[in-house]
């Protein structure tokens, strides 16, 4: 560990060093590289530095407890110093983790309402609410591309983008079909009903990834917007709708305000499903890997249950509950979101280990 952690050392140096070239700084695109490039490691870089005067600290130490007057004051700071030295181990063994390259990217998702009629769709509302809090509460960003309202309230379908630092590391475990239990607002008869809503999460696919798209592989059909997007959004053919032919994969965008804004939403986000496709591809491929990820990101693979008269919220994957329910859907995923985080790091740290 310790050959790792200093050649991360050196290449962090190194790059701070080409950072003061001026042939680099007058290369844009050069400038963003190493720096994205050293802020990929600096949490590592940080850890190790604290790490190494901890370790300086106890050999200093060492020869203190020698002393005949500082001796019994040294064995208690050595003892908190050993226990400070373990702390940063487990932390280094963690940021030394294969790190997923998509983690740093802003987050595509996707809400439908499934089994459960119009509650269903109620559901999918209450889900587009709860992350569209949380990411307020993180200090993110979302702008709504595309939605079909449900006929009772919610949403059929919702998509939108959340922009914020690390937005995918934090959501990508959210994929999946969610349930709901509780009496329905459309219930006469005031019985508990059970009703599913699938989101998806993607990481936006930016500049960086080299997805190529055919022009001539591209269905493009223009029709009149019925979404929320603000007043006058309705009055004219402004509605995109794009098919990738090869692929039948279909984006629509209807919410800007005109049709050129909507068209180069609906590209950035069929980018972003084609290099969805594409990973998707590659986790296939690892078959095992794929398999030790918590959860697949399958839209059929149930998740999580919100159990509303409990006020109850249980995700299947990790076998973790909260009572905290009303909280969770007012945007507090932290504790939930935490908890998927750690346990994903320790299957990543078991998976080390056998091999």
């Amino acid at each position: 560990m310790i050959e790792r952690l200093e050649a991360t050392l050196e290449k962090y140096q190194n790059l701070q060093q080409e950072l003061t070239k001026a042939e680099v700084l007058s290369n844009i695109k050069k400038t963003r590289e190493y720096s994205k490039e050293m802020a990929a490691i600096e949490d590592i870089v940080v850890c190790y530095k604290e790490y190494k005067k901890v370790i300086a600290e106890i050999e200093d130490t060492k020869e203190m407890v020698k002393d005949p007057e500082l001796g019994e004051i040294a064995k208690e700071e050595l003892k908190n110093l050993e226990a400070e030295k373990e702390k940063l181990d487990k932390e280094l063994e963690v940021l030394l983790l294969p790190k997923d390259p998509n983690d740093g990217k802003n987050v595509v998702m996707e809400i439908r309402g499934a089994a459960g009629g119009d509650e269903a769709n109620i559901f999918a509302g209450d889900l587009f609410r709860m992350y569209t809090r949380y990411a307020e509460k993180k200090g993110f960003s979302y702008q709504v591309y595309n939605s079909v309202d449900g006929t009772a309230g919610g949403f059929s379908q919702i998509e939108f983008i959340i922009k914020g630092s690390n937005a995918y590391s934090l959501l990508k475990y959210e994929s999946g079909s969610h349930r709901v239990q509780r009496v329905p607002v459309t219930e006469a008869n005031g019985r508990l009903q059970t009703s599913t809503a699938t989101v998806l999460v993607m990481p936006e696919a930016d500049e960086d990834i080299d997805i190529e798209i055919n022009p001539n592989d591209l269905r493009i059909d223009i029709y009149r917007s019925s979404g929320c997007g603000g007043q006058g959004v309705n009055t004219t053919d402004s509605a995109v709708r794009i098919t990738h032919l090869p692929t039948n994969t279909v984006v629509t965008c209807q919410n800007e305000r005109s049709q050129i804004q909507n068209k180069e939403q609906a590209m950035k986000v069929l980018k972003t499903r084609l290099y969805e496709l594409e990973l998707q591809k590659q986790q296939e491929e690892a078959g095992a890997q794929r398999r030790s990820k918590i959860g697949t990101g399958d839209r059929a693979e149930k998740i999580r249950t919100y159990n509303y008269p409990q006020n109850r919220v249980t995700d299947h994957r990790i076998g973790y509950t909260t009572k905290n329910l009303d909280r969770v859907m007012d945007g507090d995923l932290d504790d939930i979101i935490n908890a998927l985080i750690t346990e994903d790091q320790k299957r990543k740290l078991q998976g080390e280990t056998e091999e």
